[in-house]
């Protein structure tokens, strides 16, 4: 593995480009659905390659697109034509005879310079056309990230949208008894592999969040004094330094679009108010100036306005304004108390958590405050992050245990289906959902 996790060469080729245009698409608007059923074989191995990837990497792929709901995985065992005579030929009668509708196969070859060159096929089984195709060639080590992308293309394929495979998610792993809780930042591969620890555990951190680059984190850390500080962590180098030194609390740090600012909440005297900094230098620019609590900044994806939380009227609610602090407006009317606003990707909606008669749930509205929905609830829920998609929402929950509470990591589907544990080390909370891996 080189030096920073994810760096290595690749390049991708198109195998096919005359045959793109099959009708097979799943339409994931609805709120229920059917899973499409698609056939994933073993790969080829040529050319001396190793044959645990032609095993291992269509076992990723599948994983990564059963995981979504959206896609039921034929048993292989059923599978009537071999991987081999794919090469040549598709029978298309015979997976149509297994019920499935979307077909992928692939080869994986050994080149002379060491490096590994990774083709797949999908093909629409009813139309008996081709849909995509393309080769990958990188170091061996990497396979894992070319099934992710390959993951990616077929679901670009089969739903009209992009995928989220290809990312990674930061969280808190946490361990240790309810009063002597070890906090420590960890990172993962979004399906729970390749899992590292960033930091001992010596101090305690908070709400880490991926710059746009995905290179760096920003977070929040109780260090010298137990007294809180926004951090920026560099992935490729460990390197971590503090951003800026205020008189008071920090709390709530993210990026901005660009990765030139973070923008968090400071409390001096009593009261917290949003604040932005560029990375570059110079004093906070103060953005809200209000008797309340304002807290948990989150930037529409173009830059142009900030979406918070506030208790100025009274009681928690959710508040938008311009990038430059203007334009300060609530957004939430229903019942119950709203937190942890997070701008959704794509920019149409806003993920949120509600408190309301001694429940939490997990929602979405639009930036304007309308459409408001609920996807999920707990006895407590918090941190929403969203896939760099915008179609999935990953988010933490806690629950009493015998020995104190226990944290887990969950995602959900935009529609409210699909909720499902995601694999962390140990308890996890505060995840954070990366870009795609550039």
């Amino acid at each position: 593995m080189t030096k920073f996790l994810y760096s290595f060469l690749f390049v991708a080729i198109s195998v096919v480009s005359s045959m793109a245009h099959a009708e097979l698409r799943v339409d994931v608007n609805k709120g229920t659905m059917d899973p499409i059923p698609v056939a994933i074989t073993q790969f080829v191995p040529k050319d001396g390659s190793n044959d645990q990837f032609a095993t291992d990497i269509p076992k990723v792929i599948s994983s990564d697109l059963e995981s979504t709901g959206l896609f039921k995985l034929i048993n292989p065992q059923s599978f009537i034509q071999d991987a081999a005579s794919m090469q040549t030929q598709i029978r298309f009668n015979e997976w149509k005879a297994i019920n499935a509708q979307a077909l992928v196969n692939g080869t994986v070859t050994k080149l002379p310079d060491g490096r590994t060159r990774v083709e797949f096929r999908l093909f629409d089984v009813l139309g008996q056309t081709q849909m995509s195709g393309m080769a990958y060639m990188t170091t061996p080590q990497n396979w894992r990230r070319i099934a992710h992308i390959i993951s990616d293309e077929i679901y670009k394929r089969l739903t009209g949208e992009n995928g989220y495979f290809d990312s990674r998610i930061v969280y808190v792993a946490e361990s240790g008894p309810g009063v002597k809780r070890i906090k420590r930042l960890a990172i993962m591969d979004q399906d729970g592999a390749n899992q590292r620890f960033l930091t001992s555990g010596q101090a305690l951190v908070l709400t880490p969040r991926f710059s746009p680059s995905t290179q760096t984190i920003t977070y929040l850390s109780y260090g010298t004094n137990n007294k809180p500080r926004v951090y920026i962590y560099d992935l490729e180098t460990g390197r971590q330094e503090v951003v800026g030194d205020f008189p008071g609390m920090t709390f709530a740090p993210r990026f901005s679009p660009d990765g030139n600012k973070v923008v968090m909440s400071l409390s001096q005297n009593g009261n917290s108010d949003i604040y932005s900094m560029s990375l570059g230098g110079g004093n906070p620019q103060k953005l809200t100036n209000s008797p309340g609590i304002d807290t948990a900044p989150s930037y529409s994806p173009d830059g142009s306005q900030i979406a918070f939380e506030s208790d100025r009227g009274g009681t928690q609610q959710l508040y938008v304004m311009s990038a430059s602090g203007g334009n300060q407006h609530r957004i939430s009317f229903g019942e119950g108390r709203y937190a942890s606003p997070v701008w959704s990707p794509r920019g149409d909606l806003i993920a949120f958590i509600k408190m309301l008669k001694g429940q939490f749930y997990l929602g979405v509205m639009k930036p304007d405050g309308t459409g408001e929905r609920m996807i999920s609830s707990a006895y407590h829920i918090e941190g929403p992050t969203w896939a760099p998609n915008g179609r999935v929402i990953a988010y933490f929950k806690e629950s009493p245990g015998a020995n104190g509470r226990t944290s887990k990591v969950y995602s959900i589907d935009l529609t409210g289906h699909n909720e499902h544990v995601l694999k962390t080390n140990g308890d996890g909370s505060d995840p954070a959902w990366s870009p795609l891996n550039p």
